[in-house]
């Protein structure tokens, strides 16, 4: 059995889509145990009527919770008997294989590397999101957790990124991108011109060079590279643009009787359009780097995308991508 903790209280819609989401994995999958951190008396409600194995479902019971607004290290440290802090430290101790949260990215992110730990090897976790292109999934590393990486941290970005996307989606080969304002080796800032040579004669990547922005979403690399400000400025400019796109075709579809005719003949295409863009099919955003797998689901996630970063970790666990970090990055050393 793979045992993987939900943090019950994080997210916009706690308890609610954090219980019902770990309902609908547990349904889904025969192959997983759900540990269920936070207030006991405010999750057993979502529990009743539900059709689960109940013996594979433990709640153990965590008063504090840790807020969005909060600085991170403070809460991490203060907080001892938080959702978050109670579930990584039975991540810490091997009583689970996988961390799941919808709760603050600081403070996971906090959380994940004073509690869990690193792996051997390891210089900086990395915050990976996958983002769906024309082409398929592309992994964008770091997205959030080194605003001042240097370059080898970078490399090491590139290797755990690669290592995600062929064991975890079944990328062969994959092509690894450094994000950058031109395609050129000598455009960008210092981090990237740095960068850029410690990438093309690093052995065990399939470097194509610079990767523009505006060409992710065509899917131009497998593993898009970059230091996390970049990176949150990339996802959250992403997230927006598709959310405003697809808004602006449903009212232009609303608008006039013609409109709202045309809607119901290309309605089934457009949902599949949408399924194709929507990025929490494939889970949440893993911090790889850690000792155990934490997972950071997006905050307004509903039961559905819970359910999806929950069944992501199985593929983690089966594949031991934790080792095969720990191997790649001893290699990348000698």
């Amino acid at each position: 059995m793979i045992r993987i903790i939900i943090d019950a209280m994080g997210g916009d819609n706690a308890p609610r889509s954090n219980v019902e989401g770990a309902v609908l994995a547990l349904q889904e999958s025969s192959e997983i145990e759900i540990i269920l951190t936070g207030r006991e008396r405010e999750i057993t409600p979502f529990l009743s009527g539900k059709e689960y194995d109940k013996a594979r479902l433990t709640i153990v019971n965590a008063e504090e919770v840790i807020e969005t607004g909060e600085p991170p290290a403070a809460a991490i440290r203060q907080k001892k008997d938080s959702s978050i802090v109670v579930g990584m430290r039975m991540l810490k101790e091997g009583s689970a294989d996988a961390f799941v949260s919808c709760g603050s990215t600081g403070a996971v992110l906090v959380g994940g590397q004073l509690i869990a730990g690193r792996l051997p090897g390891v210089r900086r976790p990395a915050l990976a999101v996958v983002m769906p292109t024309q082409k398929g999934p592309t992994l964008l590393i770091d997205c959030g957790a080194n605003v001042d990486a240097k370059p080898e941290n970078l490399v090491q970005f590139a290797h755990m990124g690669a290592l995600y996307m062929k064991y975890i989606l079944k990328v062969d080969d994959p092509t690894v991108g450094l994000v950058n304002i031109g395609t050129e080796e000598e455009k960008g800032n210092a981090l990237t011109r740095e960068t850029y040579p410690l990438l093309k004669n690093e052995p065990g990547l399939r470097f194509i060079g610079n990767a523009e922005v505006r060409d992710l979403p065509a899917g131009v690399c497998d593993v898009a590279v970059c230091e996390a400000f970049t990176g949150n400025v990339i996802t959250k400019m992403y997230e927006g643009v598709a959310k405003s796109l697809f808004s602006e075709i449903k009212g232009a579809m609303m608008s006039t009787t013609r409109g709202k005719l045309g809607g119901l003949l290309v309605k089934p295409s457009l949902k599949k359009l949408l399924k194709t863009f929507d990025g929490s099919e494939f889970g949440g955003a893993p911090l790889l780097g850690l000792s155990g797998l934490v997972v950071k689901a997006h905050g307004n996630s509903e039961a559905v995308q819970v359910k999806n970063a929950v069944l992501q970790c199985i593929g983690f666990k089966k594949n031991d991508l934790s080792d095969k970090i720990v191997s790649a990055l001893k290699k990348e050393e000698e």
